[in-house]
């Protein structure tokens, strides 16, 4: 039964190129076949309870803009209320799947048993909703960022008391993902860092978060979870220096401790536009490991030195995003989750739909301009050409030499390098005819 939320606005449905309308689809069809495949099986769209739900509007300077049927987010029947809302937004949008963080769906309780049973009930609310419907819990994870219990931190608090709270928070979260069939379990850690080095035992920090993703591994094969571990990096925001701060940082991390072959990567935009890097990077960091996940897909405010998780609307850099994700074989388990709010003056329900649906076009339009450098080849023999020296006899016989003899071959005048031109603007004006 409909919750009224959305005004009874109607699903929203693919209209082509030349619609107007802007509740419809101009390049989202999820029957259309890319690269031999149905868009709405690379895309893998997820919307994320905690921006679109959870989250009342408020910033550093202000307090909530929202008004909802389910606020204050206190008690268990409004959580189901603001379920209810969620799967009439499900069921507008189409989207294959959605995303959650414990605390986005049910209340905190006075002790940690009484918001594990108002978590259980909210789940068990949820899980009747998805039994009506085709869609699908694409990962969950536990917010240990947000409470001031978690503010030195959940794996990496100095205090062991919180570690263990961290330890039977993601149990649970664990729990209800796989009593829900999700494809995939992250780890973001808000406050995996410091504020300061004065009172920080780094290594010890490090090697307690190593344990602790290496507890939450076992406990997967304990339970039979057949999805991915994802972790997410970010250098950031909150804490002055996140010890996941960008992709290499991971992989570094993971191989370390053990876990390259258990946890990939959960890559955001916003978060790679943070430490430095372009989504582009980050992802083409990931692929090179094989150890991309999943990405959230979202922007920045170029001119705000944080994190805005801002709708996506950049077609020539969502492209280059799913360029490489479709190089490397696509997303797999993973999918496209929007991590991205509205802005606090958009306070109508139909922004939140209307967002959704440009977010949704423009991964299309990305996707499909992927696809056609990819089946066009340019990129691709340009790279060719570019390493092709490498393929030569004289070549594999230097990387499999030594210093010395390399050595004499340059003092003998044998090699002798001549300069070529990387053709930078020629291949960035090759991606502008697909963009």
């Amino acid at each position: 039964m409909s919750t009224k939320f959305f005004d009874d606005i109607a699903p929203i449905t693919y209209k082509g190129a030349d619609s107007t309308d802007p509740m419809a689809f101009r390049h989202y069809n999820p029957d259309e076949i890319v690269m031999g495949k149905r868009m709405e099986d690379h895309l893998r769209f997820a919307v994320a309870y905690w921006h679109s739900f959870a989250w009342e509007g408020g910033d550093p300077f202000g307090g909530p803009t929202f008004e909802r049927p389910w606020h204050p987010q206190d008690d268990v029947g409004r959580a189901k209320t603001k379920a209810d809302v969620a799967f009439d937004m499900f069921d507008i949008l189409g989207q294959p799947y959605f995303c959650w963080h414990d605390a986005d769906i049910r209340p905190e309780g006075p002790d940690f048993a009484t918001s594990v049973r108002n978590f259980e009930e909210v789940i068990d609310h949820i899980g009747a909703k998805m039994d009506t419907r085709k869609i699908g819990l694409l990962w969950g994870t536990a917010n240990m960022f947000s409470h001031r219990r978690w503010m030195g931190g959940a794996a990496t608090n100095p205090d062991p008391d919180v570690f263990a709270y961290a330890a039977a928070t993601v149990k649970t979260c664990m729990d209800a993902t796989h009593k829900l069939g999700g494809q995939n379990y992250v780890l973001w850690g808000g406050r995996e860092g410091y504020e300061t080095l004065l009172n920080t035992d780094m290594g010890a920090e490090l090697d307690h978060m190593g344990r602790f993703l290496n507890m939450v591994v076992d406990y997967k094969h304990k339970i039979g979870f057949q999805g991915q571990i994802l972790v997410e990096p970010k250098p950031q925001e909150p804490s002055k220096h996140q010890y996941d701060y960008d992709a290499a940082t991971c992989i570094g991390f993971l191989r370390k401790y053990g876990l390259e072959n258990e946890v990939k990567l959960n890559l955001e935009q916003g978060h790679a536009i943070l430490a430095g890097h372009s989504f582009e990077h980050e992802i083409a960091v990931a692929t090179s490991e094989g150890m991309l996940g999943s990405i959230d897909m979202n922007r920045n405010d170029y001119q705000s030195g944080w994190d805005t998780d801002q709708f996506p609307n950049n077609v020539p850099e969502v492209a280059l995003a799913y360029y490489h994700i479709l190089k490397s074989g696509g997303l797999g388990l993973g999918g496209t989750n929007f991590d991205a709010k509205l802005r606090r003056q958009s306070i109508d329900p139909t922004d939140l739909i209307a967002a959704h649906v440009g977010g949704m076009d423009v991964c299309a339009r990305g996707l499909k301009a992927a696809a056609a450098m990819i089946e066009d080849g340019g990129l691709e023999t340009a790279l060719n050409e570019r390493y092709a020296g490498w393929d030569t006899p004289a070549a594999r016989a230097m990387l499999a030499g030594n210093l010395d003899s390399t050595y004499t071959d340059v003092m003998s005048g044998k090699i002798a390098p001549n300069p070529r031109s990387g053709r930078q603007e020629i291949l960035e004006n090759y991606v502008n005819r697909f963009v």
